[in-house]
C-alpha cells in the first residue's frame, strides 16, 4: 500500500487588506497635519487696514459669510443696532463691563469717547475676530461689526456672540 505521510496542514491568516490601526494613524496623521495648518493660518492673520469709523461708518464686511454688522446691506450679514439712551461714556463702561465679564479672551485694541476695537481669540486655534464699537450719539444707537481675520466661513459665531452682547445690554 502506497501511503503519503502526513504534512501538517498549514493555515494562511487572511488579514484584511487595511486595518484598523492603519486607518487610524491615517486619520491621526490627517487631523495634526489639519491642525498645524489651521494653528500656522492663525499666526498669519494681520490687523486689517480699513477698521475704525470713516464718516459715520465702519468698514464694510467682506465678501466672506465670517462677518455680521449693523451697517451691512446684505441681509445674511446685517444686524440690528443697539439703542441706548444717556450719554456715550455711560454705553461705552457697559460694553466694555459686559466684554469683560463674559469674555475672557477678548483684549481691547483702541478705545475713543465713541469707539472700541476689541480682539476676540479662540480658544484652541486662536483665530482673531475683530469687533468694533460705535457709539453713535446724533441716532442714539450703537453700531457694531465683528467680523472674522481668515478663513471663510466663522459657523455662525460673530452672530452668536453678537446676539450675546446685545442681550447683555438690554436693560
Amino acid at each position: 500500500m502506497n501511503s503519503v505521510p502526513d504534512t501538517p496542514s498549514v493555515e494562511k491568516k487572511i488579514r484584511p487588506r487595511f486595518s484598523f490601526s492603519k486607518i487610524a494613524r491615517n486619520a491621526l496623521t490627517v487631523l495634526i497635519l489639519s491642525s498645524i495648518g489651521l494653528f500656522g493660518l492663525s499666526m498669519t492673520s494681520k490687523l486689517p487696514a480699513n477698521l475704525g469709523v470713516n464718516s459715520g461708518k465702519l468698514a464694510a464686511c467682506p465678501d466672506t459669510p465670517n462677518c455680521v454688522s449693523t451697517q451691512a446691506t446684505d441681509p445674511e450679514k446685517k444686524m440690528e443696532p443697539i439703542p441706548f439712551t444717556g450719554p456715550p461714556a455711560e454705553t461705552i463702561s457697559k460694553i466694555k463691563k459686559t466684554i469683560e465679564l463674559n469674555w475672557p479672551r477678548a483684549t481691547l485694541v483702541s478705545e475713543t469717547d465713541y469707539y472700541l476695537h476689541y480682539e476676540f481669540k479662540s480658544l484652541i486655534f486662536r483665530f482673531i475676530d475683530d469687533v468694533e464699537f460705535f457709539v453713535d450719539d446724533k441716532s442714539s444707537v450703537v453700531q457694531f461689526r465683528s467680523a472674522s481675520r481668515v478663513g471663510h466661513s466663522d459657523l455662525g459665531i460673530n452672530r452668536k456672540r453678537m446676539n450675546q452682547v446685545v442681550e447683555s445690554l438690554k436693560p
